[in-house]
């Protein structure tokens, strides 16, 4: 029933995206919203017609938090702090540039999703998944703690800068405690008992608050860093200026 009303209230947002909203590529981003979404049903059905293959429902997982993010860009493209002020431009000549991290937190954040993934539906066993929380334990707080230091002055990092970091620290504590009710207390319980299922839901429940977070941040980052913009797009041949 949820799965059911989270694609109509998808539908009417492609529908209400591309009729109201001049932006060509926001009319592309309510499409793949409700592209999303339908993918997701398919595969849930496929999960279930299957019983639960782990790389079925990884994938599941995974596509279900990639369209979390885009309807989250969706909000952010048509609030009015985007749309009406004009951004703070910020260079950032340090290397590897903010953009470049956040970029690599999104990449190493999906792969932690995967492994965890595959870890819940016993496609894997819970040592990659801990090993690469590592990784993204280091790489997060690199990106924060340069986020804070290098846009202190500009609200629109600083704030997912700061909400990355706090939800890394809660993410990790849930993490734990979730390891602690599924592998050390719950590995030879008959069913899924109740403190591991609250541990695990709220573990993956602040995981896609985290890859939205970090998403959120890399956007930002590259609408108030020119430098890293020219960074990432083919520079075109400059005429010569007249003295």
């Amino acid at each position: 029933m949820i799965a059911q009303f989270a694609g109509l209230l998808s539908i009417i947002l492609a529908v209400w995206t591309w009729r109201a909203d001049p932006r060509r590529w926001m009319k592309f981003l309510g499409v793949t919203a409700l592209g999303l979404v339908m993918a997701q049903g398919v595969l849930g059905g496929l999960t279930v017609l299957f019983y639960l293959p782990p790389a079925i429902s990884s994938a599941h997982a995974a596509l279900a938090q990639t369209f979390f993010c885009v309807v989250v860009l969706i909000a952010l493209f048509t609030a009015r702090n985007w749309v009406e002020k004009t951004p703070q431009i910020e260079s950032d000549e340090l290397r590897p540039s903010l953009f470049t991290l956040a970029l690599l937190s999104i990449l190493i954040l999906y792969v932690q999703l995967i492994l965890g993934a595959m870890f819940r539906h016993h496609g894997l066993s819970w040592w990659p998944h801990l090993l690469n929380a590592a990784a993204v334990a280091i790489v997060l707080t690199w990106t924060s703690i340069r986020g804070l230091l290098r846009y202190s002055s500009i609200d629109a990092v600083r704030r997912p800068a700061i909400t990355m970091l706090a939800l890394l620290i809660a993410q990790l504590c849930l993490g734990f405690v979730a390891f602690l009710t599924r592998v050390a207390w719950g590995h030879d319980a008959v069913q899924p008992e109740l403190p591991m299922v609250i541990s695990t839901v709220a573990h993956v429940a602040v995981g896609a608050l985290l890859l939205a977070t970090t998403v959120v941040l890399a956007v930002q980052v590259y609408r108030h860093s020119p430098a890293v913009v020219q960074e990432h797009i083919p520079s075109r041949e400059r005429k010569p200026v007249a003295a």
